[in-house]
């Protein structure tokens, strides 16, 4: 740590087609999806900043803090008069769970100015936690992708299977 090496898209697209494959062709697609719960949650999250409800920049990953060794959550910041009602009703309802955190300010012209942490998983860890290092950081979300993409899976196909599937 830190990180030396990415993979790349190329990569996890391939890894992800191989699972849609897999999962399609041997017919249990609805088990399939059930792994995937961490991610779909992070696209749901994701939502506002992708359709552009909220300014989305092009990296939101966490930022780096050299002095402690320690992530902190990306943020982004924008005038509050560019952000739309329902930009600041997702705003507002992500804040109040506490899935990110957003603080207004004055900037130097006297503007409006919102600074909010993007709308990611990782950056929700971070603002429940604070600061990580990144070892502490992947070991938490392996531990998400673990409880609620594997065991969750495994619970819900066979224990409650009677409820999701067909008999």
């Amino acid at each position: 740590y830190p990180a030396e090496i990415f993979v790349g898209d190329t990569l996890c697209y391939f890894s992800g087609m191989t699972f849609a494959v897999v999962g399609i062709l041997g017919h249990f697609s609805k088990t399939m999806l059930l792994f995937f719960i961490p991610q779909i949650i992070n696209f749901l999250l994701s939502i506002p900043q992708l359709f552009h409800f909220i300014p989305c920049p092009r990296h939101r990953l966490p930022k780096l803090n050299p002095e402690l060794n320690k992530l902190n959550p990306s943020e982004v910041e924008f005038k509050k008069h560019d952000l739309k009602i329902l930009g600041w009703l997702m705003l507002r309802f992500f804040s109040i769970i506490k899935f990110i955190r957003y603080r207004e300010y004055l900037n130097n012209d006297d503007e409006i100015m919102i600074s909010t942490t993007n709308f990611t998983i990782i950056n929700t860890v971070l603002c429940w936690c604070g600061p990580l290092h990144e070892e502490t950081l992947s070991r938490i979300l392996i531990l998400i992708q673990i409880v609620f993409g594997t065991l969750l899976t495994f619970f819900i196909r066979y224990y409650l299977v009677k409820f999701f599937y067909d008999s």
